[in-house]
């Protein structure tokens, strides 16, 4: 059968014509290029642009999913010849269409390769439907391409993920897909601690290895359109924990080159990728994972880094996508896709530019944390482009998620394609709250007092949910018997401040202590030594004392009692007598005036205490074998030594460093 091709005013690279040409191919020929000059997918849904004003019914979803060929420009664009039923007619690509496959935490393991030779075999076809005809097509891994376990478990306790075996592995199997590949790293791509000893060491393997010349790359894939990806450069250097993704300075400088040498009034397109999401996304996050432990987000631990990426985003309206994993999970929840706006009645505008961030899952089952397999599919040209998910674990099917038309080359209108996850199951799950401005959960200081009553005079438990602004301009929240701090602009969660061992039972209070008597405290309340009963004067921030706060945590006695009575019924050790007693606990912020705890140190700081603690343990255990008991010789049973381990810094609020005991840890109490 032979096909036919119709050049409808599109430049032919061959002839060096614009004029409408029909030319006859085989079937099979890599010149038959389809392409798809406007969408002609029914999508209804809700629609919102740019300006926040819903464009289509808010309140409806989509009541059916639509699903496309893999053969996808084949099967929309090439039709039947009415005056030869033997060929078609198609029409030749232009420079402006493009499609991306985007892998997830892929977490190679050589001993479980089926999932990964399916998932393929579901992309593959998609990649050569559009590659055969001339649509610039590549694809994009998200990095975590190992896993972090021994993969030789009776030979070797090394961890697979960032060792020269994952890579090549990895590699061999990116470019298995029949088109060109790109990678960005993830937290777990230089974890080859056996084989490497430095970063460095670790990353110039990675990238030899992917054939990259830097962690970061810049692909045009279209006309007026590129693909940006940032990787992550640190694992043993991390100042907290390693599963923080790390972008360097280095990288971000060059990012900010490139958006402002690629405008949006010249037309250009950039859609970034990174391993995890950058900070005002809006994606779904993990409390009980990546909020507590510090690393939501792109340099989540930076500081003003942290933030610089929306700010970007938000400068630059050439940036129209924005894809991440690192979650491990499906892209069935309706905040697996954030667009640039949303409708007012849903909140205050998010300021996202005019990006839609996407978030993407796993292809393996073993990786996933809601069971779902699946990969994200991007399709666009100069109208727009489509989010797609490429289901693994319903046959390869390919379901059309979001559509996104560009009004002009700041606004462009989003539109949901199907119902989500949610709205069909009535869940909240793994959905975690995130505060909206002037919602029914946002507290504020009583202005005559200067104080707040954040769990309304009531003690924390897991329905508890607020959230304020202090002074400082920083914000926290309650939410799940947990004190959480969240970003000042974005309202994203940011990291745990108390945890529910610490906060649920009590209350939280904010209480005025700008005035100069409290900054004025006794000496012996600084040091815990007794010492004089004179005044001690404790050092004062130069700053307008009317705007400090104190927050509070206010526990009856009870809440403690409660919960001691509760560890002891599960076996734990007993509690001192005084934690029973009611007490109040002043929450000081950080140095940097931050309140979320950075608890987690990276792994090689983990694993060196560890390997200390264990000395201490096999230390122990002599002494208990050996050494007879210490104290009169009345005494027959003696306790077994109990292993403690010691952080700093802070342990008062003295000006003096005298001692560094922690009542009821290390010393006794009184």
């Amino acid at each position: 059968m032979m096909r036919t091709l119709v050049l409808l005013g599109v430049h032919c690279y061959m002839c060096e014509s614009f004029a409408p040409t029909t030319l006859r191919f085989p079937r099979s020929s890599p010149l038959v290029k389809p392409l798809r000059r406007s969408r002609r997918t029914s999508v209804t849904g809700r629609q919102a642009s740019a300006d926040g004003v819903a464009e289509d019914d808010r309140a409806s979803m989509a009541k059916s999913e639509i699903f496309q060929p893999a053969a996808y420009y084949e099967s929309t664009l090439c039709v039947e010849d009415e005056e030869d039923e033997e060929d078609e007619i198609c029409e030749l690509p232009g420079d402006d269409d493009f499609v991306v496959a985007i892998l997830g935490d892929l977490h190679m393991d050589p001993r479980k390769m089926e999932d990964y030779h399916v998932g393929r075999s579901h992309i593959r076809p998609i990649l050569d439907d559009s590659s055969q005809r001339g649509v610039g097509t590549v694809v994009v891994s998200l990095g975590d391409l190992g896993e972090s376990k021994s993969v030789r478990p009776d030979e070797t306790d090394e961890l697979f993920a960032g060792t020269t075996g994952c890579h090549e592995l990895a590699a061999d199997f990116l470019g298995s897909f029949g088109v060109p590949y790109e990678v960005v790293g993830g937290n777990h791509d230089l974890e080859g601690i056996d084989e490497f000893k430095t970063d460095s060491a670790n990353l110039e393997a990675y990238l030899r290895i992917h054939g990259k010349p830097t962690a970061q790359f810049a692909r045009v894939v279209a006309d007026k359109v590129l693909l940006v990806g940032l990787g992550s450069t640190v694992f043993r250097e991390a100042r907290y924990t390693s599963h923080e993704v790390i972008v360097d300075d280095e990288q971000i400088r060059w990012f900010e080159e490139l958006l402002v040498s690629h405008p949006a009034e010249d037309g250009w397109k950039l859609f970034v990728f990174s391993h995890a999401p950058i900070l005002g996304s809006g994606l779904r996050v993990l409390q009980e994972n990546h909020v507590v432990n510090g690393c939501c987000w792109l340099n989540h631990s930076g500081g003003k880094t942290t933030a610089k990426f929306i700010e970007l985003v938000r400068k630059h309206r050439c940036v129209k996508g924005w894809f991440s994993g690192h979650f491990h999970l499906g892209q069935d929840y309706e905040d697996s896709i954030t667009f640039p706006s949303i409708p007012r009645e849903q909140g205050p505008y998010p300021n996202r530019g005019s990006c839609v961030f996407a978030t993407t899952c796993v292809m393996r089952k073993g990786s996933s944390r809601d069971g779902r397999q699946q990969s994200r599919l991007l399709r666009g040209n100069s109208n727009g482009f489509e989010i797609c998910t490429v289901d693994h674990g319903a046959g390869g099917a390919i379901r059309l998620d979001a559509t996104i038309t560009y009004k002009d080359s700041g606004h462009e209108v989003g539109i949901f394609a199907h119902e989500h996850d949610e709205l069909k199951q009535d869940t909240s799950f793994l959905k975690v709250y995130s505060p909206v401005d002037g919602d029914a959960n946002q507290l504020t200081t009583d202005p005559l007092s200067g104080d707040l009553d954040a769990s309304r005079g009531k003690a924390v438990s897991k329905q508890t949910i607020a959230w304020w602004r202090m002074n400082c301009g920083r914000v926290l929240g309650i939410f799940d018997s947990r004190l959480i701090e969240y970003d000042p602009s974005t309202l994203a969660p940011l990291g745990l401040v108390v945890g529910a061992d610490e906060l649920e039972g009590k209350r939280v209070m904010v209480l005025a202590s700008g005035e100069d008597r409290n900054c004025r405290v006794l000496a012996d309340e600084t040091d815990g030594d007794g010492g004089d009963d004179a005044l001690a004067v404790v050092d004062c921030a130069v700053v307008d004392e009317g705007d400090e706060q104190a927050l509070l945590l206010i526990g009856s006695g009870k809440d403690t009692e409660d919960k001691r009575e509760q560890g002891q019924a599960e076996g734990d050790e007993d509690e001192d007598d005084d934690a029973a007693q009611p007490s109040i606990v002043v929450v000081h912020p950080n140095e940097d005036g931050s309140y979320w705890r950075k608890i987690v140190r990276n792994k090689i700081v983990r694993m060196k205490e560890k390997r200390r603690v264990q000395a201490a343990v096999s230390y122990a255990k002599a002494l208990d074998e050996h050494v007879p008991p210490i104290g009169p010789e009345s005494e027959t049973e003696t306790e077994p030594v109990k292993v403690i381990s010691s952080w700093g810094p802070y342990k008062s609020i003295s000006g003096t460093a005298k001692n560094t005991g922690v009542a009821g840890l290390t010393k006794s109490t009184k």
